[in-house]
């Protein structure tokens, strides 16, 4: 086998040796030799990532053991139009190894060779030895809060498990499983339907005999003698995972090594994917997260707390400190939020500093694509503050964050991960994502078998649709237009001791695009960070996007200062102001009257109400609808709603987008006559016409897949043979155009417009 357990151990070694153990954590000393520096191979076409398709690559067995690196890149180079591939790895190695890095980087050369670019994963977790070499200390652990009987004797023995925790950085490979545990606390207690019986509560820390079993199990005794009269026996035990803990403060500084140990490869970017505490498909407020320097985070947080102490409060409650314990779950889910997010961004910063601005940082937050209690536990829910350089999400994210998430990294559309077990599955969804202002990037078919990974995409003609609906790219860097925003209370959402945990008006979303008003998802979050705020027209706006309507939803537990941008916003006039949901209680959990902060407007309305109240507003103003939608899902995770794969949408810079690709992947056929701008349009054209008048009636840009007739104005475009092509007016108005690539000369009919086309190679499925 190429990658051996004594290659792995040297490898280790020279990595411990070259890095240094006893470099100073990234929040005392940053490597500020690197700062600035320039990345001399950074990959020129990733810089206008909005023209470039995005493909995945999954080593696994075939690029570590075969031929699977050339066989890989021939199939994309010959059957693909992809500029740019996301590198993932699922295979039994670590980076830091120097036979996995020489086969990386000739993997990234060859790539480049062929005129792609690769982003490599350089995530820790895939030098996960090697930190744990140098940083042994600074694991990730888990508290079990698990319960037993007391005997009348007062005898009592708890026997815990821990699992090991897994994902796709784990496939194949050690999991994130237990290196041990600990006792961190004991209790004894009457536990009565309030939580427990503060009166009975006793530490029996002290008392109780810890007796490990393995590696992630364990016994917690305790003696006869020790307590009588209470009932429930209590043990918090800490299992040490294998896995860096999220608040060591070496984490970043790692990192940013590893990243520096690439440099001299020819990357065109770099990847970090899924981020956050070890994945829990279902997790339970009995599991908590914890490490020494997350309790030290938590002290800072909470004004002096003790974590140790609190996670019972926090798991089990006690009767008479429901104040507290929301107070407690409240800073210590926000912590989690705010230290993801921090790695996150300084990861960035890091791939930035050391590669050059040019270089992409790419791959998505979305874990679990759906905003409940997984993700909870996961990242705190941290979606909007994770940057990227173009709105990345996975799988069946809902459209309402991928929209926001382009609004808020203003990206020209969201880039949207899929796959699914059949290729009739992504030839709808292609077109779905077009009409829901984003685009495909292509996750090999799976389920499948792992050898068929590299080529499962290349039968039939999805990429070629996918190279018809990038000609809109060519045309417009303008996001899809949400004329509402749905703004989710975070604290609300992330605390399981209220009634909205888990919910982030989704239910809410789902009506909304279902009737084709199309909704940006925002958490509260975004109102603290200023990113959510009043524009100069008086109108909420994210970004670029200004909403008609806004709908504050499950308030509970925030900020008192939140109300203070609604009242702005309501004195405005401009956005329309609903609520759904109470606030009677602050992030500290003190009794609050948020309904008397908010504006008069907002008083609290049902679902129902809500929507019907949003629909006769944007009808009042002639905000049109847009292209309805239905529940979609793929590999069994939750429904949301999706548009219908037939439709139209517009665009921030009024672009309007006609879209069908119900019966054929490559397109269906649009025959239309439309108004926009006050111009009317005639159109024949196959899959997508999209059309932008300017202020006067005069056509500016079009982008039409198969075109045979286009009439506007004195713009006339008639043609014997279909053909895929982008035209757009340069400086001074002067046309400029592209095509698919076809033999021989241009019709007269596009030549007579202008003379400046570029020619577009069109790829072919593979035979």
């Amino acid at each position: 086998m190429l990658y051996g357990k004594a290659i792995a151990a040297l490898a280790l070694s020279a990595w411990c040796l070259k890095a240094g153990g006893a470099n100073p954590p990234a929040d005392v000393a940053e490597d500020l030799e690197s700062r600035g520096s320039a990345h001399m191979h950074s990959f020129p076409l990733i810089s206008n990532t909005a023209r470039t398709s995005v493909g995945c690559w999954f080593w696994s067995d075939p690029e570590f053991t075969g031929d699977g690196i050339e066989a890989f890149l021939d199939a994309c180079e010959k059957h693909t139009p992809f500029g740019l591939i996301t590198q993932s790895i699922r295979y039994p190695v670590e980076i830091t190894d120097p036979a996995v890095k020489e086969r990386l980087s000739g993997a990234v050369r060859d790539a480049a060779g062929r005129g792609i670019g690769v982003a490599l994963d350089l995530d820790i977790r895939l030098a996960r030895a090697a930190f744990f070499s140098e940083y042994p200390d600074d694991m990730q652990e888990i508290v079990l809060v698990r319960t037993a009987a007391v005997t009348e004797a007062g005898a009592t023995e708890l026997r815990i498990t821990c699992q090991d925790f897994g994902d796709h950085y784990t496939y194949r490979a050690r999991p994130y499983g237990s290196l041990g545990g600990r006792l961190l606390r004991a209790y004894a207690y009457e536990l009565s339907p309030d939580g427990v019986e503060p009166e009975t509560l006793q530490d029996v820390t002290a008392h109780c005999q810890f007796r490990e079993l393995e590696r992630n199990e364990c016994v917690v005794a305790l003696p006869e003698g020790v307590v009588h009269e209470f009932q429930t026996f209590c043990a918090l035990v800490a299992f040490r995972l294998f896995a860096p803990d999220v608040f060591s403060p070496y984490l970043c500084h790692f990192e940013r090594r590893l990243i520096m140990s690439y440099a001299d490869t020819p990357l065109a970017g770099v990847s970090k994917d899924e981020w956050g505490f070890p994945g829990r498909a279902e997790p339970s407020p009995l599991d908590l997260w914890y490490s020494s320097h997350m309790a030290r985070a938590y002290g800072s947080k909470s004004g002096g707390r003790d974590l140790a102490d609190d996670l019972l409060l926090m798991a089990v409650g006690v009767r008479g400190a429901e104040s507290g314990r929301a107070a407690a779950i409240n800073s210590y889910m926000e912590m989690n939020r705010e230290r993801n997010s921090e790695i996150e961004q300084r990861f960035y910063e890091s791939v930035k500093d050391v590669l050059g601005e040019d270089a992409f940082v790419g791959n998505h937050p979305t874990w679990f694509p759906y905003p409940g209690k997984q993700e909870a536990f996961k990242n705190g829910l941290d979606w909007w503050s994770v940057r990227r350089d173009i709105a990345q999400t996975d799988e069946v994210t809902p459209y309402a964050a991928r929209t926001a998430l382009a609004k808020k990294w203003g990206s020209p559309f969201w880039l949207n991960m899929y796959y699914a077990p059949t290729l009739e599955d992504y030839g709808s969804d292609i077109w779905r994502h077009l009409l829901g202002g984003g685009r495909m990037n292509f996750h090999p078919v799976w389920p499948a078998p792992w050898r068929s990974l590299g080529t499962s995409l290349l039968e039939g003609p999805l990429l070629q649709a996918e190279q018809r609906i990038r000609l809109l790219d060519l045309i417009t860097d303008a996001p899809v237009d949400c004329p509402v925003a749905v703004v989710f209370g975070h604290p609300s959402f992330l605390n399981w001791a209220g009634e909205g945990f888990g919910d982030a008006g989704m239910a809410l979303v789902d009506a909304l695009w279902e009737r084709g008003i199309y909704a940006d998802l925002i958490p509260t979050s975004e109102v603290h960070s200023g990113a959510l705020r009043i524009a100069d027209d008086g109108r909420l706006c994210y970004g670029r996007q200004r909403y008609e309507a806004a709908v504050l939803y499950h308030p509970e537990y925030e900020r008192a200062g939140l109300a203070k941008l609604w009242g702005d916003v309501a004195e405005a006039k401009a956005t329309a102001l609903y609520r759904v949901g109470d606030w009677t209680r602050t992030f500290d959990g003190a009794p609050f009257d948020g309904g008397g902060a908010l504006p008069e407007a907002m008083q609290p309305l049902d679902m129902d109400g809500c929507v019907r109240r949003i629909e006769e507003l944007l009808a009042a103003r002639g905000i049109e609808r847009q292209t309805p939608g239905s529940p979609r899902t793929t590999a069994g995770f939750p429904a949301s709603v999706a548009p219908e794969p037939r439709g139209q949408c517009r665009l921030l810079d009024g672009t309007l987008v006609i879209a069908s690709g119900a019966e054929d992947v490559r397109g269906d056929r649009i025959t239309k006559t439309l108004e926009a701008g006050g111009c009317v349009i005639d159109v024949d054209a196959i899959g997508m016409a999209a059309v932008r008048v300017d202020p006067g009636g005069r056509v500016e840009a079009l982008a039409c897949g198969g075109l045979r007739r286009f009439k506007a104005g004195e713009l006339a475009i008639e043609l014997d043979e279909p053909l895929d092509l982008a035209l757009w007016r340069g400086p001074g108005g002067a046309w400029k155009g592209a095509v698919l690539a076809l033999g021989g000369a241009l019709p007269a009919a596009l030549t007579d417009l202008t003379d400046d086309w570029q020619r577009i190679q069109r790829i072919a499925p593979r035979q």
